[in-house]
């Protein structure tokens, strides 16, 4: 059986191209991803999306009278393409509580570093403006809070001498690359369970 996926963008796109070309060449099977829902209209993920033929979609959130709303067309949208797996990749909104009810367990998110640590927008400044000595990335799901889902996967990623915060970035959205494929593998073929704060795989 299929999973269809969507993913949710803000942005360029490179984790969502991760997990197409994963798809694409094998690693992640039974698995399609059927709509790119952006909530920027000339966002480039929305063009890599056409660019392999999965339906591109921007949703306004300013032509709604609310954030509620908003994420009904996006509920709609997602029950539209019988969707069994969302992926925030480089989303810039909280998801409300009408999304994460009805896909409880089945909404999975990247954030660039160790969670619980340096939560929000821009955790690789932060984490580099704090002065830590390894940073890295997580792979978790998604609940009312914000970044503070049951973790999947994390990644480390040290911080070298010369550093700065772009460079570290860069390494850091490498093993982004990686471990979120993993994640969307593991989720498909049925090897994540959640036991209170606890990811375990089956």
């Amino acid at each position: 059986m299929t999973t269809n996926i969507a993913v949710l963008v803000s942005g360029r796109g490179s984790n969502l191209q991760s997990v197409i070309d994963n798809i694409e060449n094998g690693y992640i099977q039974n698995a399609a991803i059927k709509v790119v829902i952006s909530d920027v209209e000339d966002t480039y993920a929305l063009e890599r999306a056409r660019n392999h033929g999965i339906s591109a979609i921007f949703i306004d959130p300013s032509s709604f009278r609310n954030k509620l709303a908003f994420e009904q067309e996006i509920l709609r949208t997602l029950e539209e393409y019988e969707i069994g797996l969302v992926l925030l990749a480089g989303y810039m909104r909280i998801v409300g509580r009408e999304i994460i009810s009805a896909y409880a367990n089945r909404i999975i998110n990247i954030h660039p570093a160790l969670l619980p640590s340096f939560k929000g927008l821009h955790g690789q400044q932060q984490a580099f403006d704090y002065g830590v000595k390894i940073s890295g990335c997580t792979v978790h799901f998604v609940d009312e809070g914000m970044d503070t889902g049951p973790i999947i996967l994390q990644k480390c990623v040290p911080v070298l001498e010369g550093d700065t915060a772009d460079s570290l970035s860069a390494r850091i959205l490498e093993q982004e690359h990686k471990i979120l494929p993993e994640a969307v593998k593991l989720f498909v073929e049925g090897k994540l369970k959640v036991e209170g704060r606890i990811v375990v795989r089956t």
